[in-house]
C-alpha cells in the first residue's frame, strides 16, 4: 500500500533492505505517522529491515495529521488553555511525532556511533527562497525538539545554501533536500564543509555533526521522458536516440553526482577536515519510488547501490524491494555511459538543466501546497474544537462572486500574501508607507504581556470612587470605547464610562449635566494631541470641573496619546493623574485594542484579561499560519473586496443584535476611512432598516453580526434568493466583540489590498480641517464667520450650494429644490443624510425615518450620519470614495451656545465652521451637494422638512 508499510516478508533471514549495509548504503523510510511509532511497526523494521532513519516533509505530515482523527485528542487538550494558531498546533504534534521517532531510532544513532539514526523535520517550506528565514527556524526547531539525532531539512535552494552553512557551523545536523542537479549539489557541498572549516576555526568539535545530501531522481526522469514522448509523437528526427534515453537521465544524473562526491573525499582539504573528525555528507536519493509503470517499482534503489549512501524509500516501494530487490553495488557501473547518457541528453537538447531548475521551484510550491493543505486541516480541526470560543463567519454568496472568491484565495496562498502581511510587507498593498501602521497586527499579545498596568489602574480607579467616566475623543479613540461602553453596560459597583465626541453645545451641556463633575474621572484621547475637538472639550471640562471641585482637577484627568505628542505636553503641564500611550504605529480607526480601547475599559470594569484572552484566539485563527481558505480575516475581506472590485457591490450594508447594535458605527470608520480613496472603496451602510427585495439595487453585500440565540432577520432570506451576497458574523457572546473588532481590521487589510488602495491613510479628512482652520481663525481675528449667501430662502429654511450644483436646483420652493437634487439619484447611488445638530434619541428617529423614505422611494442605499462625529468615520469616502454619493447636508441655529474657555470662538462657532468646511470640500470635489439651514425651532424645523422629504420624492 502507498501509506502503510506492509508486514509481510518480515521473517525473511538476511532481509535484502537489512544487506544493503554490505554494500554500505543506509535503507531509510520516507515516511512517518504516530500509529506506526505507537504501534511498534517503526520499532520491527529497524529491528527486521535493518531500518536506519527516517524522513519527513509537509506531503507526508499532511497525510498524517490532516487526514483522519488519530491527533484529534492532542489537539483538544493543547487548546485547554488560551488557544495555539494552526501553525503551533501542527509544530506541537510534528515535534512529538519526530521525538517519539528518534526514541525509536537511538539506538541505531548509537551503534553506528552517529552515521545512521537519525529523523528529519523540515523547515516551514514558506521559508524556501528565504535565507534569513530559513537559518532562524533551523535554529528554533533543533532546540525545540532538543534530540541529538534530529537533522533538520533545509531546501538546496541558492537561499536556502547560505543557511546551510550557518546551521553546520553552528552544530545543527541537516538533511538538504530537493537536489536535481549537479551544480546545485556542488554548492550544498561547499557550504556544508565551509561551514565546517568556520566551526573548527572557532575550536568548537566538528566529529558529532551529520549531514546528507537529498538528490532527487524520479521526478527528472519524469519530467524529461514526459518530453521525450512528446517530441517522439510529434515526429522528432531523432526519434530513436530520443527512445535510447527514456528512464536513464536521472540514475546518469545521480551516478555523476555520486563521482563528484567521491572526488571532493580525496581532496587535501577535505582530508583535513577529516582529521579533525569530520563526517562525509552523504548523498541521499530521494523521490525513488517509480512513476512510470513501465519501469520496475524497484528501478531507483536497485540502480543507485553504493558506499557511503542513504536511499530514503517510500512504503510502497520499501514492501516491493523487501519482496523482490536484487542487490549489486551498482552505483560505481557503467560511469562513462552515464556521461555518455547526460551528454546525448545535452545534444538533443532535453535541457537537463532548465529542467532540475523548474523541478526545484515545483518541489517547494509543491511542498507549500502541501503545507497549506495541512495547516488548513490542523485550523479546521481547532476551529471545531474552539467551538463556541470564537466567532464565526459564514457567507451565502451568489455563484460567480463565490467562484471569484476561491480563486483569489487560492491566489492568496500561492503568492503567500497573509504570510505577507504578518511580514509587514507593504508591497502588498502599494508598496507605500503601509509597513510603518501594522503595529495593530500584534498589540493584543503586546498589551497582554502588559495587562498588569491596566489592572493597577482599574483598581485605583475603583478605590477612588469614582462615579462617572467622561471620554473626550473623536473617531478612532472614541468610536470603540462607544461599542464597549454600550455593549457591555455599567458593571456593577463600577462607574459609568459616557464618550462624547461632538462639538454641538446642547450636547456638550447634556454630558456635562449627565455626570457628576467631582466624583468624574476624564479621559482626553487623541493619538496625535493636535486634533481641534479634543482640545477644545478638554478646555470646556478643565475649566468647569475645576469650579466644581474648587481647585485644578488634574487628578480627574487621565490623556491617552502617543508618546511626544501635544497632548503629552498639555497632560504634563496640568498635572493630570495619568498619562497612558499609544503605538504611533497604530492608526486610529484600527486603535480600539490598544490602550484607547483598552484604558476605558479598565477603568469602567471591563477584564481587560480576558478580554484580550478571547480577542486573541481570532488573532490567531487570522495569523500566517492560516491559509487564506481557512482564515476568517482573508475570507471576509476577499468578499467585501471582490464584490465591490469585480460585480459593483460596493454598499456594504451591516445589521446588527440589539446587544452590540453600536458596533455598526465603528466598522463604519474603519471600512469608510479604509477604502474610500482615489474614486474606489467601500461605503458603509449601518442601522438601515431591512427591506423587501425590491427596494435594493445590485451594489449591496449584508453583513449581520448575530449574538448566539438571536435569529437572522427573516428578510434575509428573501434577499438571498434574490442574488444577494450575505455574510453572517455569529458571537456566541458580548465577549467576543473584540474577536470582530480583529477579524474586520484584518478584513478591511485585505481588502484593501484587493482595491490597490493604502487602507492605513486618510487623504481626504485632512481637507476638512484645513477648511475648517481656516473658518475658526478668521472668526477669532474679525468676531463673525465669512459671510454667505443662500441661493434660496423659503421659510426657515435657507438653502446653500456651490455655483453648479445652484444651477442645476434652481431657486423655488422647498420641495421643488429637494425634488431637483433627489431627481439626480440614480442606480448604484447612495444619499448621504449628514446633520450638525445634537445627536439624541429624537433626532436619531428623525434622521432614521427620513432615511428609509428615500431608501423606499429611490431604492438605494441611505447613509444617516451626524457632524462633526462622521467627519472624522465616513466623512473619508464621502469625499475620496466613488462619486456616487448624493448630499444633504443639515444644519441649524443653536438654541444656545457654550464659548470655548481659552479661545477667541464657541461650541457653536466651531461646529458651523466644520459643516461649511466640510460642504466645501465636497462641493470642491464635485459632489452632488445641498445645505439646508434651519431657523427657529430645531423640533419643528426637521419635521417640516421631513414632510417636505417625502413630498419631494413621492412618485420617484
Amino acid at each position: 500500500m502507498a501509506d502503510t508499510i506492509s508486514n509481510t516478508g518480515l521473517d525473511k533471514v538476511g532481509s535484502v533492505l537489512r544487506d544493503l549495509e554490505k554494500h554500505g548504503q543506509s535503507p531509510w523510510l520516507d515516511f512517518i505517522q504516530r500509529s506506526f511509532t505507537e504501534d511498534g511497526s517503526l520499532k520491527k523494521l529497524v529491528e527486521e529491515d535493518g531500518l536506519r532513519g527516517v524522513t519527513s516533509n509537509p506531503a507526508i505530515f499532511e497525510k498524517a495529521i490532516g487526514k483522519g482523527t488519530e491527533y484529534d485528542p492532542q489537539i483538544r487538550k493543547l487548546l485547554e488553555g488560551e488557544g495555539l494558531s494552526a501553525g503551533d498546533l501542527y509544530e506541537h504534534l510534528a515535534i512529538d511525532d519526530i521525538r517519539a521517532a528518534c526514541g525509536v531510532l537511538y539506538p541505531v544513532f548509537e551503534k553506528t556511533k552517529g552515521l545512521d539514526g537519525y529523523v528529519s523535520l523540515e523547515v516551514s517550506p514558506y521559508l524556501a527562497f528565504d535565507a534569513a528565514g530559513t537559518i532562524t527556524e533551523a535554529r528554533r526547531l533543533w532546540k525545540a525538539v532538543g534530540r541529538k539525532n534530529l537533522m533538520v531539512k533545509i531546501p538546496g535552494t541558492a537561499e536556502g545554501t547560505g543557511a546551510i552553512r550557518e546551521a553546520i557551523a553552528d552544530g545543527i545536523n541537516i538533511n538538504v533536500t530537493l537536489l536535481f542537479s549537479l551544480e546545485a549539489y556542488k554548492a550544498v557541498l561547499e557550504a556544508y564543509i565551509s561551514g565546517l572549516e568556520a566551526r573548527a576555526a572557532r575550536g568548537e568539535d566538528i566529529s558529532h555533526i551529520s549531514s546528507v545530501a537529498s538528490f532527487f531522481v524520479s521526478r527528472i526522469d519524469a519530467k524529461i521522458d514526459g518530453e521525450i514522448d512528446r517530441r517522439v509523437a510529434a515526429g522528432d528526427k531523432d526519434a530513436e536516440a530520443l527512445k535510447a534515453l527514456r528512464g536513464k537521465v536521472a540514475i546518469a544524473n545521480a551516478k555523476i553526482a555520486y563521482q563528484y562526491y567521491l572526488d571532493v573525499k580525496k581532496s587535501p582539504r577535505w582530508q583535513a577536515l577529516a582529521a579533525k573528525g569530520a563526517n562525509p555528507q552523504r548523498l541521499l536519493w530521494a523521490s525513488t519510488g517509480t512513476k512510470d509503470k513501465a519501469y520496475s517499482d524497484v528501478l531507483y534503489v536497485e540502480e543507485l547501490i553504493g558506499p557511503e549512501t542513504v536511499n530514503t524509500i517510500p512504503p510502497a516501494t520499501f514492501d516491493a524491494f523487501r519482496d523482490h530487490g536484487k542487490l549489486r553495488e551498482s552505483l560505481t557501473e557503467n560511469v562513462e555511459e552515464a556521461r555518455h547518457v547526460l551528454a546525448e541528453a545535452e545534444r538533443l537538447g532535453l535541457d537537463l538543466a532548465g529542467v532540475t531548475a523548474k523541478l526545484v521551484k515545483d518541489g517547494c510550491a509543491s511542498f507549500s501546497e502541501s503545507f497549506d493543505t495541512l495547516l488548513g486541516a490542523v485550523a479546521e480541526k481547532r476551529e471545531s474544537v474552539l467551538g463556541k470560543r470564537l466567532l464565526h463567519v459564514t457567507a451565502d454568496l451568489p455563484s460567480d462572486i463565490r467562484d471569484d472568491v476561491a480563486e483569489s484565495e487560492k491566489a492568496w496562498s500561492k503568492e503567500g500574501l497573509v504570510r505577507r502581511i504578518w511580514a509587514k510587507d507593504a508591497s502588498v498593498w502599494t508598496n507605500g508607507p503601509e509597513a510603518g501602521w501594522l503595529n495593530w497586527l500584534t498589540i493584543v499579545q503586546d498589551r497582554l504581556w502588559h495587562i498588569e498596568e491596566l489592572e493597577l489602574l482599574a483598581r485605583d480607579v475603583r478605590s477612588r470612587g469614582f462615579t462617572d467616566i467622561l471620554l473626550l475623543g473623536m473617531g478612532g479613540s472614541s468610536l470603540g470605547p462607544e461599542v464597549l461602553a454600550e455593549t457591555f453596560g455599567q458593571q456593577e459597583g463600577w462607574p459609568k464610562l459616557h464618550v462624547l465626541d461632538s462639538t454641538d453645545p446642547q450636547q456638550v451641556r447634556t454630558y456635562e449635566k449627565a455626570v457628576d463633575l467631582k466624583k468624574t474621572l476624564f479621559i482626553v484621547a487623541s493619538k496625535s494631541g493636535g486634533t481641534l475637538e479634543p482640545n477644545i472639550l478638554f478646555a470646556h471640562f478643565w475649566t468647569v470641573a475645576g469650579q466644581a471641585l474648587g481647585k485644578a482637577p488634574g487628578d480627574n484627568f487621565i490623556a491617552i496619546t502617543d508618546p511626544d505628542s501635544h497632548m503629552q505636553k498639555v497632560a504634563e503641564e496640568n498635572g493630570f493623574w495619568r498619562i497612558f500611550y499609544g503605538d504611533p504605529k497604530i492608526g486610529g480607526r484600527f486603535s480600539v485594542l490598544s490602550n484607547f480601547g483598552l484604558v476605558p475599559a479598565a477603568v469602567s470594569g471591563l477584564d481587560v484579561r480576558k478580554f484580550l484572552t478571547i480577542t486573541n484566539l481570532m488573532v490567531e485563527s487570522c495569523g500566517p499560519s492560516a491559509p487564506a481558505h481557512v482564515n476568517p480575516g482573508v475570507t471576509l475581506g476577499l468578499i467585501l473586496g471582490h464584490s465591490a472590485k469585480c460585480f459593483g457591490r460596493d454598499k456594504v450594508t451591516i445589521l446588527a443584535s440589539k446587544g452590540i447594535a453600536s458596533f455598526g458605527a465603528w466598522l463604519e470608520q474603519l471600512i469608510a476611512e479604509s477604502t474610500g480613496k482615489k474614486g474606489t472603496g467601500l461605503v458603509p451602510i449601518d442601522e438601515e432598516e431591512l427591506g423587501t427585495p425590491d427596494v435594493y439595487g445590485k451594489d449591496r453585500v449584508f453583513v449581520d453580526l448575530l449574538l448566539e440565540g438571536d435569529t437572522p432577520d427573516s428578510r434575509l432570506g428573501a434577499l438571498r434568493e434574490a442574488g444577494a451576497p450575505v455574510v453572517t458574523v455569529r458571537l456566541s457572546d458580548k465577549n467576543e466583540i473584540g474577536q470582530a473588532f480583529f477579524v474586520f481590521e484584518f478584513a478591511t487589510a485585505v481588502a484593501g489590498a484587493v482595491l490597490g488602495i493604502d487602507p492605513f491613510d486618510q487623504p481626504d479628512v485632512e481637507f476638512s480641517k484645513v477648511e475648517t482652520r481656516k473658518l475658526t481663525t478668521a472668526y477669532a481675528e474679525t468676531g463673525s464667520l465669512p459671510a454667505e449667501a443662500p441661493f434660496a430662502v423659503d421659510g426657515n429654511f435657507s438653502f446653500y450650494a456651490d455655483e453648479k450644483n445652484a444651477a442645476a436646483l434652481g431657486a423655488g420652493d422647498t420641495v421643488s429644490i429637494l425634488k431637483k437634487h433627489f431627481e439626480r439619484v440614480g442606480p448604484g447611488d447612495y444619499v448621504g443624510l449628514l446633520a450638525y445638530i445634537e445627536r439624541n434619541r429624537e433626532t436619531r428617529d428623525w434622521a432614521q425615518d427620513v432615511r428609509m423614505d428615500l431608501r423606499n422611494a429611490l431604492k438605494v442605499a441611505t447613509a444617516a450620519e451626524f457632524g462633526p462625529r462622521f467627519l472624522h468615520s465616513t466623512g473619508q469616502a464621502y469625499k475620496g470614495g466613488p462619486d456616487s454619493g448624493v448630499f444633504l447636508q443639515v444644519t441649524a441655529k443653536d438654541a444656545a451656545d457654550v464659548p470655548v474657555p481659552g479661545h477667541g470662538f464657541s461650541f457653536g462657532v466651531v461646529k458651523a465652521a466644520q459643516a461649511r468646511g466640510d460642504f466645501e470640500v465636497l462641493s470642491a470635489r464635485g459632489r452632488r451637494a445641498l445645505r439646508v439651514h434651519i431657523d427657529g425651532s430645531l423640533e419643528e424645523g426637521l419635521k417640516t422638512l421631513a414632510a417636505a422629504i417625502h413630498k419631494a420624492i413621492a412618485g420617484a
